[in-house]
């Protein structure tokens, strides 16, 4: 498809997991890609390789979000990928970089929740503020948030508020922006099978339990986020924003009868 060529795509946290399958599916649709990793270079390595080996168009940028200066150096690498491939500006920004938590509110300490605040709702919130001088009219802004905030999860309730947080600054940027044509919308996904969530995606009895509460009766895999977002930031994504997608395979929607 090249329902996206000629367009630009900054992917936060790109190099593995949902966000490599959104680089993947952006690149796919034509957009050149800036894939954006913290600390695995090798991971964001292979991933501009598997674009670049398909036929599209990519380039890596690290910048270690909680660190100062890191949205800084995220633009400067972000721009000079840009220039070194002849585009101008940036049409989509996908704010997918995060870190989880697994600690109750007995457990969790100040400094894991100022870890979370800052990498999950500061960093995300002055990306969009820095991206809004290169971002193109028309553009797409699309922010990864989670159905942990639509129910209680109480192991991970730290994680629960940042996803919250991020979540809360959609219609309001998307009522400031939407004079420009840019649209801004929150995918939330449910359980997606990843290497950072193997740690119980790989134990049997806690699939069994994650796919008794979803409708759709199985896990997430990757592509199925990506392809949302795919559909959000192409033409076809061109008249919803303000909104929350939730794509979880009808996790925790109420009861389910015997299947």
């Amino acid at each position: 498809m090249t329902e996206l060529s000629g367009k630009t795509a900054l992917v936060t946290g790109g190099s593995r997991g949902i966000g490599r399958a959104v680089a993947l599916r952006l690149a796919a649709d034509g957009a050149l890609v800036a894939v954006h990793y913290g600390g695995n270079a090798g991971a964001a390595a292979e991933t501009v390789a598997r674009i670049t080996e398909a036929g599209g168009r990519a380039f890596a940028v690290r910048a270690r979000f909680g660190e100062a200066g890191a949205v800084r150096q995220l633009f400067e690498g972000l721009t000079a990928g840009l220039a070194e491939h002849g585009a101008k500006g940036l049409d989509i920004l996908v704010n997918n970089a995060g870190i989880s938590s697994f600690s109750p509110i007995g457990q969790i300490t100040e400094e894991e929740f100022a870890a979370l605040l800052a990498v999950n709702v500061s960093t995300p919130f002055f990306v969009v503020q820095r991206a809004l001088a290169l971002l193109n009219d028309g553009g797409r802004i699309i922010n990864m948030g989670s159905v942990a905030s639509r129910f209680a999860v109480t192991a991970q309730i730290g994680y629960t508020v940042s996803k919250a947080a991020l979540e809360s600054m959609g219609p309001t940027l998307a009522n400031e922006l939407g004079g420009r044509g840019i649209t801004v919308n929150t995918v939330a996904p449910g359980v997606v099978k990843t290497d950072l969530t193997a740690v119980f995606t790989t134990i049997p009895e806690a699939v069994a339990d994650l796919e008794s509460i979803t409708a759709l009766g199985r896990l997430g895999e990757p592509e199925d986020v990506a392809d949302v977002v795919g559909f959000l930031a192409g033409p076809q994504g061109r008249w919803v924003t303000g909104q929350t997608i939730d794509v979880s395979g009808g996790t925790y929607l109420g009861p389910i009868g015997p299947r």
